[in-house]
């Protein structure tokens, strides 16, 4: 139930609901990576987000790839790593995220990958903070196999001020 919480409140954190909805707020650069805040009070969320240097296969459309770590307010997630897609992601294929020698198995809902156990979360967080860089795989609905490389610069001052910032 948290995860599909979780999916819901992370699509909400890059696309307004309405005209009135709170966009997120820039609070920092780090490196490749930047800090955002949105909403207030225990609704507040703050996440750590980055792009993806390269995406392979050039000749498909990816449209717009995040990796990010977000945190609530309220204390619901804790430095909880995520892939949003620009597509449907095939639920029977796993992506997964490696950093370095380290292989961590997430599960996806629509254009969303997360990391199913806490520990396992913590344990990428911590490869992602000493690592300097990650490579994301998955398989879109479509079949399409697809690559992402992130750059880790910075990523280690991003967590800290976005951890911060909802603490």
């Amino acid at each position: 139930m948290k995860r599909l919480l979780s999916a819901s409140i992370l699509l909400a954190l890059l696309s307004p609901v309405s005209a009135q909805a709170a966009e997120p707020s820039l609070k920092g650069t780090h490196g490749d990576w930047r800090v955002y805040t949105r909403g207030s009070g225990k609704a507040k969320t703050c996440f750590a987000l980055a792009t993806p240097d390269t995406k392979a296969p050039s000749s498909v459309k990816h449209g717009d790839i995040y990796f990010m770590v977000a945190n609530w307010a309220s204390g619901a997630a804790n430095e909880q790593p995520s892939l949003m897609t620009g597509f449907p992601l095939k639920t029977a294929r796993s992506p997964k995220a490696r950093v370095g020698s380290t292989e961590v198995v997430m599960y996806g809902a629509d254009n969303e990958a997360f990391v199913a156990e806490g520990r396992e979360e913590r344990d990428l967080v911590a490869k992602m903070r000493a690592g300097s860089s990650m490579t994301v795989e998955a398989v879109s609905a479509r079949g399409t196999e697809v690559s992402y490389a992130f750059s880790l610069k910075g990523v280690t001052a991003a967590l800290r001020q976005a951890k911060s910032l909802c603490s």
